[in-house]
């Protein structure tokens, strides 16, 4: 759509629209010689201020995990995106990556609990299979 704001902004005159006494449903509007052509400006408002920090939503948000993941995160409720955090956190801390290929994590027991009692997983792997552990 290559329409201009001008073009959106310009409206004919009130001045140059002439209302017909036998229908006062239609509208006539006087030969092109006569037509003004005004601009209107128009203003954009202020949104409201902001009355604070607001809560946290969506991934932000904490959530009651399971006693499986609290185990391993160490706490009962926790945001989704601390958890990762915290989930690989303890993969480094326990050295459980694979030393030729860093992309794949070699679970210990507790990380078995949470990955559904895989051997190996690749990290892409991680955040699907942590969804069941929040409540």
């Amino acid at each position: 759509m290559a329409a201009s704001s001008a073009f959106l902004s310009t409206f004919i005159s009130p001045q140059t629209v002439s209302f017909s006494p036998k229908s006062s449903s239609s509208l006539r509007l006087l030969p092109p010689t006569s037509v003004r052509m005004v601009r209107t400006v128009t203003l954009a408002t202020a949104s409201q201020p902001a009355t604070g920090p607001r809560p946290p939503r969506g991934i932000m948000k904490p959530r009651r995990v399971t006693p499986e993941m609290q185990d391993v995160v160490g706490v009962p409720e926790i945001p989704r995106t601390q958890a990762l955090k915290q989930i690989w956190a303890y993969i480094k801390e326990h050295n459980l990556q694979d030393p030729e290929n860093k992309k794949i994590i070699n679970c210990d027991e507790k990380l078995k609990k949470i990955f559904g009692g895989k051997d190996r997983i690749g990290f892409l792997e991680i955040a699907g299979l942590i969804s069941p552990h929040f409540l």
